[in-house]
């Protein structure tokens, strides 16, 4: 089998992922709802760049749009998606598989539904090695347990020949991250890669990214709704509401000084800022169905600061800082707040 090549990289100075203009939009059974609106950002190697939200404000879409997995329900209608100087949205089916596993990689959030239930963890983990470098069966297997040690796995030899439900959670997890990463990867996307783990196992796992990035000199892209996790780990945040980018810049400036009424109500949210005997503070009311957003600002029902320029007209992303852009209209009041 000949091991397929992946484009050259480009300058040091590029952005290891730029995304411009993403637009996607998903079919329903009431019609066709726009879930990702406009999203733009970009990461260079060595750099995180956080995607925070609620559920259901396009994270993942955005993602899986970035790396091709895209359920059929849902299209991408508008933007680029660059790798490498390539625009993956433009390539062929086949021009993109090239790209997963060198170029583009992802780790999910659920990893009992990520690996193939029927086939070792030894043998998925060594097929990236068979289809893009061309190695045989135990050359594979070989690099499969040089990774599964890498990520902590014990005795790698024995367990390479177990299957997905013989580990514990956390243990998948680091298998998921040893197939992500098999293949040096420019950019892995961590899609909530700690979710349903304790604490101690996400601190590990977090950990673990980090020494692999840090190894590798990746970009890494994590997607999560865990504010704290942001603090420690990003570089950059992108805040997402309604599918749509409503603050981006350096996490340190973001979290001290949020310029966006929402990044304010999640960051007030942390029980940390809680009163002892009172409720605990959130952000008020729900995000709004896709297929009901209201014209203006998406924010806007549960917004404090709304005003009737709010109602009728949306704002445009726009520079608040060095490297900081925000989504509304009245955001100099929180900065002088």
């Amino acid at each position: 089998m000949t091991p397929t090549a992946a484009p050259a990289p480009t300058g040091t100075d590029d952005p290891a992922l730029d995304v411009e203009g993403l637009c996607v939009d998903l079919s329903t059974p009431l019609g066709t709802v726009r879930a990702v609106d406009g999203v733009s950002f970009s990461v260079r190697r060595g750099r995180t760049l956080a995607l925070l939200g609620e559920s259901g404000c396009g994270k993942s879409m955005t993602a899986l749009s970035v790396v091709g997995l895209l359920d059929p329900a849902a299209q991408v209608t508008g933007g680029a998606v660059r790798v490498r100087g390539s625009d993956t949205l433009r390539l062929s089916p086949a021009e993109r598989r090239k790209l997963a596993g060198p170029v583009l990689s992802i780790v999910f959030q659920d990893a009992l539904t990520a690996l193939n239930p029927v086939q070792p963890v030894g043998r998925q983990i060594g097929e990236a090695f068979r289809i893009h470098r061309g190695l045989s069966r135990r050359e594979a297997r070989e690099k499969a347990i040089e990774l599964m040690t890498r990520v902590g796995i014990p005795e790698p030899r024995q367990r390479a020949r177990s299957y997905p439900h013989q580990f514990s959670g956390g243990m998948r997890q680091r298998l998921l991250i040893a197939m992500a990463v098999a293949l040096d990867p420019d950019v892995l996307i961590a899609d909530e890669p700690t979710t349903a783990l304790d604490v101690t196992v996400q601190a590990q796992i977090m950990r673990l990214l980090r020494d692999i990035q840090n190894e590798r000199d990746m970009a890494l892209v994590l997607i999560t709704h865990d504010l704290a996790v942001v603090a420690q780990r990003a570089d950059d945040v992108v805040v997402m509401y309604a599918g749509t980018v409503v603050e981006n810049g350096p996490v340190r400036e973001v979290f001290s000084a949020p310029r966006h009424p929402y990044t304010r109500g999640l960051l007030d949210s942390v029980p940390e800022h809680a009163v002892r005997g009172r409720p605990l503070p959130a952000v008020p009311g729900s995000p709004p169905e896709l297929s009901a957003v209201p014209p203006g600002c998406a924010f806007q029902d549960r917004c404090p600061l709304v005003r009737e320029r709010c109602l009728r007209e949306r704002p445009a992303l726009r520079p608040s800082g060095e490297g900081r852009t925000t989504a509304c209209h009245f955001a100099e009041e929180l900065t002088h707040a």
